[in-house]
């Protein structure tokens, strides 16, 4: 399941996409059009920021802007980046994790399978394509 965390970073991306602006823009505003807590969102744009893929600034006149254009942001990367993993099970959340059942496992091909789709399907939208 997306947690808020994942689904909040995407709306905040989103709501800056639509602002199609080069300046900076207050996350107070950003709060206020999302029905966010600032608060909340404070911690979302940090992870953000320090993975690159927003630009902040302190002072009068800040606030964050994308580092990129719209199109070049997946939806992929900004869930994975929050969330970690899209793995549905636990066996392939972890690439390190040795199953006992590995080899004899039945449902492994299907989990494989159904994680690909997922990974393909939010790595083929960008923020371009929601807006």
């Amino acid at each position: 399941m997306i947690s808020t965390k994942g689904r909040y970073a995407l709306r905040v991306m989103l709501d800056l996409a639509e602002q199609h602006s080069d300046s900076y823009i207050p996350l107070k505003d950003i709060a206020e059009r999302q029905g966010i807590s600032k608060k909340y969102l404070e911690i979302i744009v940090k992870t953000l920021v320090s993975n690159g893929l927003l630009a902040g600034a302190s002072g009068k006149g800040g606030g964050y802007k994308l580092s990129k254009k719209p199109e070049q942001y997946k939806v992929g990367q900004i869930l994975e980046l929050m969330e970690g993993t899209l793995s549905s099970v636990a066996c392939l959340e972890d690439p390190d994790y040795e199953c006992p059942r590995k080899e004899t496992c039945q449902t492994l091909p299907m989990w494989k399978e159904f994680d690909q789709m997922v990974h393909d399907f939010f790595y083929s939208k960008t923020l371009k394509d929601l807006m």
